[in-house]
């Protein structure tokens, strides 16, 4: 079962917080911005001359760019996506993977169950929850952890069955469209990666040009699908990045054409970057051979990919601490493996304590350069060669080719300014301010410097 000691948390601390928040008599709403994620965009990309991506240049040439947006650990979708819009690390909004991690039982082997509802993932409130309570329309197109969101007008979720949690006034405007078949999953999943991406804008550009929400929320996939399965600075991977940057080219479009040029700001984001391993690090194979792992579903100890970390938990409450010791026994002079860290270690990583979050792992794992994890178990080897290009991301956040992209354009923005590497839970202050809002439960901070001051009206 799902631990209910911290799930309610999050509908709680949501409910007290915004109950203390005066509604204002009227909402600001000729005022937009959109908050486009590229899934897996790396920060290189933008140097990288061989990108095809004359859209995303053209909006940093114009407004501003950082050299790079540091993101959360660990450097996945679902958290860093959380840490875009809440202003807070996963410590805070406890969201640790693309799902929530479920520890079944004493020596029973965990899991991650996707199909949750935003509060169920989320511990704490989001921009859209604040700006919803002041009166903005708000809209999320494909974002992760939305699924049953009260505080999204329009929402279209980064879940296993979309189109079922999808809004109903959306879906059926969208069957109407043309852009999905009928209110079946499995119709709309039977599209390509890239068909998808497409459905998701066509679904922005008409919430653009219907609803004109204040605030969107945008995201696209196909970069990160492609990356993992050919790797980056690849001819795929180029040519996924060609067809995202159309889509942001769309984007801009619809809000020319809407009329709203000089009323939007657009945000293009991304959640993490990418490597290219060439080995895998099986960790669950030397705990098989170390009878830490029996026959059936007794597994006292197990480790969960993120790439190039992955946690290891200890399942088994009378031997944990025997378990944990011989856990770091086996690994430490394990090829590929940079560093095995414990939980007075996470704190400094903005990780929650196993004690007080139970989807946390026990132990971290780190990758060295050149190798990522895997959740094989059954594999002869503990390490497998990658004999193909493929793409891993997952790093810890420190590692540079985990930071994502920043690009700000329109209403407000100061062109051309030095921001260097900014900081992901920096982005959610920063939209909120541009809307003429404060996010008083956010760690982050406006990025002052790529606005202009005072902002117009």
């Amino acid at each position: 079962m799902v631990p209910r000691n911290w799930l309610p948390f999050g509908a709680l601390l949501l409910a007290l917080a915004l109950r203390g928040l005066p509604l204002p008599a009227t909402a600001s709403t000729n005022h937009h911005v959109i908050l486009i994620t590229i899934d897996g965009l790396a920060g290189f990309y933008l140097s990288d001359e061989q990108a095809p991506i004359p859209t995303l240049r053209r909006l940093a040439k114009e407004g501003a760019v950082a050299e790079g947006l540091r993101v959360s650990n660990p450097a996945v979708t679902w958290p860093n996506h959380t840490s875009l819009i809440t202003g807070v690390h996963p410590e805070k909004h406890s969201v640790l993977f693309n799902g929530v991690l479920i520890r079944p039982g004493p020596g029973e082997p965990v899991r991650i169950e996707s199909d949750r509802d935003q509060s169920e993932l989320v511990a704490v409130p989001t921009l859209y929850d604040y700006m919803h309570h002041a009166g903005y329309r708000t809209a999320g197109i494909n974002w992760p952890g939305t699924r049953g969101a009260k505080t999204l007008d329009d929402n279209f979720p980064d879940v296993p069955n979309p189109i079922r949690h999808t809004t109903p006034r959306l879906r059926a405007q969208l069957i109407g469209l043309g852009l999905l078949r009928d209110t079946e999953d499995e119709s709309f999943l039977a599209n390509s990666a890239a068909a998808r991406d497409q459905i998701w804008t066509a679904a922005a550009v008409h919430l653009i040009q219907t609803r004109r929400p204040s605030l969107l929320l945008l995201h696209l996939l196909i970069t990160d699908t492609v990356q993992h399965r050919h790797g980056p600075q690849t001819l795929a991977a180029y040519t996924a990045l060609a067809l995202a940057d159309a889509h942001v080219d769309d984007i801009v479009r619809a809000v020319e054409a809407a009329g709203l040029r000089e009323r939007t700001t657009i945000v293009v984001a991304s959640d993490h970057g990418f490597v290219r391993p060439h080995k895998l690090v099986n960790p669950n194979v030397v705990f098989r051979k170390a009878g830490l792992q029996r026959p059936g579903p007794r597994r006292r100890a197990q480790a969960m990919s993120h790439g190039g970390t992955a946690f290891v938990y200890l399942t088994a409450p009378e031997t944990r601490e025997a378990d944990r010791a011989r856990v770091i026994e086996l690994l430490r002079e394990h090829e590929g493996i940079a560093d095995i860290l414990e939980p007075d270690k996470f704190a400094a990583l903005h990780l929650p304590e196993p004690e007080h979050n139970p989807q946390m792992g026990d132990l971290l794992l780190v990758a060295k350069e050149g190798y990522a994890f895997s959740n094989e178990s059954f594999e002869d080897d503990s390490l497998t060669e990658i004999t193909f290009p493929v793409g891993s991301h997952g790093y810890l956040a420190t590692n540079p080719n985990m930071n994502g992209v920043f690009v700000a354009w329109g209403r407000g923005i100061k062109p051309g300014p030095k921001l260097g590497v900014v900081e992901i839970i920096d982005v959610a202050p920063t939209i909120a301010g541009l809307l003429g809002q404060k996010l008083p439960h956010a760690d982050g901070r406006i990025i002052r410097a790529l606005l202009k001051e005072p902002l117009p009206r």
